[in-house]
C-alpha cells in the first residue's frame, strides 16, 4: 500500500474512521490549532476538508471534499487518489486513535473479549497498544466490508482473508490539487 497520510477535517470524522478501517494513516480530531496542522502537513500527510478557504491556503496538500454523506466522501476520494489498499491492511488501525494494531497476547485477550469470541478467534485478536481497544473479525468487520460492497469501491471485490497481498499505485501530492472530489 502506497504510504500515505491523510489529515481529516473536524467535518468528517466519519471518513477519516472509514480510511482507518481500510489501513490508512489518518489523524483526526475536532479542532486543529494552526501550529498542529502545520505540523501535520509538514509531515506529508494531505489535508481532507471541506472548508474551501482552508483548501485554498494548503495549496497542494489539500483536496477539497464534496458530499454529504460518507460514501459519497469516500467513493469521490477513492476515484479521486486512484485508491486500491490491499486487503492486508484493511482493519489494521485503530478506529478510533489510528495507531496501528498488535497480536494480542493470549491471556491477556482471554481477560477482555468475550469468552465465546476468545476460542473461536484466539489467533485473530488484534489490540491496540495505544488505547488498549481489542479487535477481531465478526459481524461487525463483516458488516463494515459489506458496507464497502454496497458503496461500489472498485476494489472492494472479496472479503479479505488472512496473508492476502495487493497492490497499490503509488500517487504523489504533487499531483493532486484543491480541485472538488465529486
Amino acid at each position: 500500500m502506497e504510504n500515505r497520510g491523510f489529515i481529516a477535517d473536524s467535518m468528517l470524522g466519519r471518513l477519516a474512521k472509514w480510511l482507518r478501517a481500510l489501513g490508512y494513516d489518518t489523524h483526526y480530531q475536532p479542532r486543529y490549532t494552526p501550529e498542529d496542522m502545520n505540523a501535520l502537513l509538514r509531515e506529508g500527510r494531505l489535508l481532507l476538508t471541506r472548508h474551501r478557504k482552508r483548501a485554498e491556503r494548503s495549496d497542494r496538500r489539500a483536496l477539497l471534499i464534496h458530499g454529504n454523506h460518507v460514501s459519497e466522501q469516500l467513493t469521490g476520494l477513492a476515484r479521486e487518489l486512484d485508491l486500491e489498499p490491499p486487503p492486508s491492511a484493511w482493519f489494521s488501525r485503530c478506529l478510533l486513535c489510528n495507531t496501528l494494531l498488535r497480536e494480542a497476547r493470549k491471556n491477556a485477550a482471554s481477560e477482555k473479549v468475550p469468552e465465546y469470541v476468545f476460542h473461536q478467534n484466539v489467533n485473530n485478536i488484534r489490540v491496540c497498544p495505544s488505547c488498549g481497544r481489542h479487535f477481531w473479525p465478526g459481524s461487525h468487520r463483516s458488516r463494515m466490508e459489506d458496507q464497502l460492497r454496497k458503496w461500489g469501491l472498485p476494489f472492494i471485490h472479496e472479503t479479505p482473508s488472512e496473508g492476502t497481498e495487493g497492490t497499490a499505485r503509488s500517487v504523489t501530492l504533487e499531483e493532486h490539487s484543491t480541485r472538488p472530489v465529486p
